[in-house]
């Protein structure tokens, strides 16, 4: 329900959430997501709109909004975005309107963004779950940026370095998760874990979007 302030209240045992999984790219976020989709947890999966181009298999309106720049000028213009950022030269989003229909509809409602997305929605929801993925290790993470042809070695090696800089970072984030090799549903079961339990806090979190 809604206070008269506009702050969006949840009664009972269970307070639907915003959750923030973030951290290094090709940590295996969307691989967890993806896979918590696939067993049907009764969340809502945001779906951020971008100007990247669609990789190898990815759908419009399933795994981004695939928009030109032209376009997502305009959802910030119109402050239809929670959040935005320019990352690797591509301009990512996450639309307000769907996180405040999951929530009225009382469901989590789950964001993937990078690190610098991540802090501004905790400055903007305060109450937002935040939750940071690791890789196992260095060498781990490099050859999965390996396996999805990030390109050359100097952008491996950027990309590696950046994620040495918010991996020591993370400190802020409410809780981190190491997504093993290998083991993705340990991951699936821990971040499910940590949202069950959040949600059942008190006071419970609060959310005025």
């Amino acid at each position: 329900m809604t206070n008269p302030e506009g702050t969006l209240k949840f009664s009972g045992n269970r307070t639907p959430m915003i959750v923030v999984m973030s951290g290094p790219s090709g940590v295996g976020k969307d691989a967890i997501l993806e896979r918590m989709a696939e067993l049907k947890y009764p969340y809502h999966f945001v779906i951020t709109a971008t100007t990247r181009d669609p990789r190898p298999g990815e759908v419009d309106g399933v795994n981004h909004y695939f928009v030109d720049r032209t376009r997502f000028q305009e959802l910030i213009d119109s402050d239809e975005l929670l959040e935005h950022a320019e990352v690797y030269g591509n301009m990512y989003g996450v639309p307000k309107q769907q996180v405040r229909d999951a929530l009225a509809a009382g469901r989590h409602v789950m964001i993937r963004v990078d690190v610098q997305g991540a802090a501004r929605i905790r400055q903007l929801v305060s109450d937002a779950l935040l939750i940071f993925i690791k890789p196992p290790n260095l060498k781990s993470l490099r050859a999965r940026f390996e396996k999805r042809g990030v390109g050359a070695l100097e952008a491996i090696t950027e990309r590696q370095s950046r994620a040495m800089d918010e991996i020591n970072d993370a400190n802020w984030f409410d809780v981190s998760i190491v997504n093993h090799d290998d083991r993705l549903d340990d991951a699936v079961r821990e971040v499910i874990g940590v949202i069950d339990s959040e949600s059942e806090r008190e006071p419970p979190r609060v959310f005025d979007l």
